[in-house]
């Protein structure tokens, strides 16, 4: 027998040896539990957006000045809560779409000063983002966001819709 057809057995044998392994260690190795990276992670899981509580809507006043929002929502739960205040601002069905420079929006910070909103622009709806606005709200605490709005095109028309988003 030469000595390549020897190695060619050997190496055959070694792949049976090593499946009948496999095999026998299948039900064994299946009952026990697979950890991955995702499972023995440490970060936190976002929350996710379940609900929008809609508060009273009010037209867009298209004269210049400051209009101000006030947005509240409070925990009536006994645990914590992921919620962010969000403020719409909606273009009539028919259009005029509003676009982002139509308007200018601030919010009121802690400190009492007014700092500026960016928008975003869907579907003829401008929007503030929900993801930087996002905080824990404690059970039985009350959420406040005062927003000024004010409208730079005379012209613009549309509602103001506040609302805010709740997470799970």
């Amino acid at each position: 027998m030469s000595s390549k057809n020897s190695r060619l057995r050997i190496a055959f044998l070694a792949v049976v040896v090593g499946l009948a392994g496999l095999a026998t260690a299948g039900p064994a190795a299946a009952a026990t539990p697979q950890h991955t990276a995702a499972a023995v992670s440490s970060v936190p899981a976002e929350p996710v957006l379940v609900d929008f509580l809609d508060l009273p809507t009010a037209p867009l006043v298209a004269d210049g000045e400051q209009h101000e929002f006030t947005v509240t929502y409070r925990n009536e739960s006994s645990a914590d809560q992921t919620v962010a205040p969000q403020l719409l601002v909606e273009s009539p069905d028919a259009g005029p779409f509003l676009e982002p420079s139509d308007i200018t929006v601030e919010r009121r910070t802690p400190g009492g000063c007014w700092k500026a909103v960016e928008l975003g622009s869907q579907t003829g709806t401008l929007y503030t983002d929900l993801a930087t606005a996002q905080r824990t709200l404690p059970a039985g605490d009350t959420l406040t966001a005062v927003y000024r709005v004010t409208v730079t095109d005379l012209e613009a028309e549309g509602t103001v819709h506040p609302r805010v988003g709740l997470y799970g």
